[in-house]
């Protein structure tokens, strides 16, 4: 009677080395007869199954490890044995599938190399390299365990469907980018001769018969943020706590822009002189250039901050590079946590009492203009970079309002910092 191999556990395998000397070294691991984990002079580890299909004798790799782990290779091994008790030779079914990919590749054009292809042929579509890569990036998460192996002229409705219904009613924001991606790609398929018919991603009178309208499942929730009665309160703590995370945020609060401009502003952005940050287009959302006047606080705080050899940002990380959105969320959630911890209520927002976030600082500026000021509400706006009306945006193109702006900017920074009202009679007396 053959002998049964101990049943190794996860630890074991892990602790197992190969000797020093020799070449190749196997271990049988247990669990499932024949299988083994090989380990080579240089440490790097693989699973086989060594096993008789018909009269041969055969070595059918697993996998490596740590990729596969030791429960996986014995439910692979058990699969293969599996097949071999039907009558399949694993390994041959393993070349037959790879020839078969193979020859549908050389017929037809893959969803992966067509993705590589509507790309290098949209370049000119991206405003920046980062678009570029989140347009990839979706799709390689989403799409490509999917359709990235299918050809073009073969992808159907219910394969997209396989695609976007995981998703659609979770992440339904990124799930209707991807669709619009899907059907991007596809588009330039058959317009390039990969494919014909209708396009399996098209919404109209297609996908919108069978997903919910996005915007009925999901309906855009606004950010989180700060009350405007405890603005001063929360900037006081801020201004208390050090690192570049909490720097980044004070500038974001004090010129009312989106932590990512913030995050991505250089030091060449900056005129000190003028008292002026100008964010070029391309950083912008709009895709416009952005004037931000600088209040007396916001240029200290500029002028404090340290200037690092190589790296052109303002906040950089701290290992060199543009900071993460996480610094500044983490800045955020420390303080509202300290706040409980002291016995306070916390930064809420005022409506669905979730903790406030940096890019509700936007919100907190508006309403702050709206219920405390007389400045009128374009010029807001203007400061938050919005898409405004017709007549007001014709005035815009020609100046945007930026030493109005900066008597706003000053009086907001005043009010976050907790002086006294500025002397701007567009600035409310509350005192009944």
């Amino acid at each position: 009677m053959p002998r049964v191999a101990k049943e190794l556990s996860a630890l074991d395998v892990k602790r197992l080395q190969h000797p020093g000397v020799g070449r190749n070294v196997t271990f049988a691991v247990g669990g499932v007869s024949g299988l083994l984990i090989q380990i080579t002079p240089n440490g790097a580890r693989t699973w086989l199954l060594k096993t008789t299909v018909g009269k041969r004798r055969r070595e059918i790799g697993l996998g490596g490890f740590p990729d596969v782990t030791l429960a996986q290779a014995r439910e692979r091994a058990r699969e293969a044995k599996d097949q071999i008790r039907r009558g399949i030779d694993p390994i041959e079914e393993r070349k037959a599938a790879k020839a078969a990919l193979a020859t549908a590749q050389k017929r037809g054009l893959i969803f992966a190399d067509a993705t590589d292809k509507c790309l290098a042929a949209k370049l000119d579509a991206f405003k920046n390299t980062k678009h570029r890569d989140q347009w990839r990036n979706t799709l390689q998460t989403y799409a490509m365990p999917a359709l990235g192996t299918m050809l073009v002229n073969e992808i159907t409705v219910q394969d997209v469907l396989r695609v976007l219904e995981p998703i659609w009613q979770t992440k339904t924001e990124t799930a209707s980018r991807l669709r619009g991606r899907i059907e991007a790609v596809l588009s330039w398929a058959t317009v390039s001769g990969h494919r014909v018919g209708d396009n399996p991603a098209r919404w109209a009178g297609n996908l919108k018969e069978l997903l919910p309208a996005a915007a009925k499942v999901a309906k855009k929730e606004n950010h989180p943020a700060i009350q405007t009665d405890d603005a001063p309160r929360w900037f006081a703590a801020l201004r208390k706590r050090d690192g570049m995370g909490a720097r980044a945020l004070e500038f974001a609060a004090l010129t009312a822009v989106r932590s990512q401009e913030v995050r991505g502003a250089l030091w060449e952005e900056i005129d000190l002189d003028a008292g002026m940050w100008v964010i070029p287009a391309l950083r912008m959302k709009m895709e416009r250039e952005h004037r931000i006047p600088l209040s007396t606080e916001a240029m200290a705080l500029i002028a404090a901050l340290p200037r690092f050899k190589g790296n052109p940002h303002l906040f950089p990380a701290p290992r060199g590079g543009e900071m993460s959105d996480m610094t500044l969320s983490a800045a955020m959630k420390r303080l509202h946590a300290a706040d409980l911890a002291d016995g306070g209520h916390g930064f809420v927002d005022r409506v669905n009492k979730r903790p406030a976030v940096p890019h509700g600082l936007r919100s907190t500026f508006r309403d702050w203009v709206a219920e405390r000021t007389h400045f009128p509400a374009d010029m807001a706006e203007v400061a938050l970079a919005h898409t405004i009306g017709n007549a007001v945006e014709a005035s815009y193109r020609r100046g945007d309002m930026v030493e109005k702006r900066r008597v706003m900017m000053t009086a907001w920074s005043d009010f976050l910092a907790g002086r006294p009202k500025s002397c701007s009679s567009d600035v409310l007396s509350l005192v009944g």
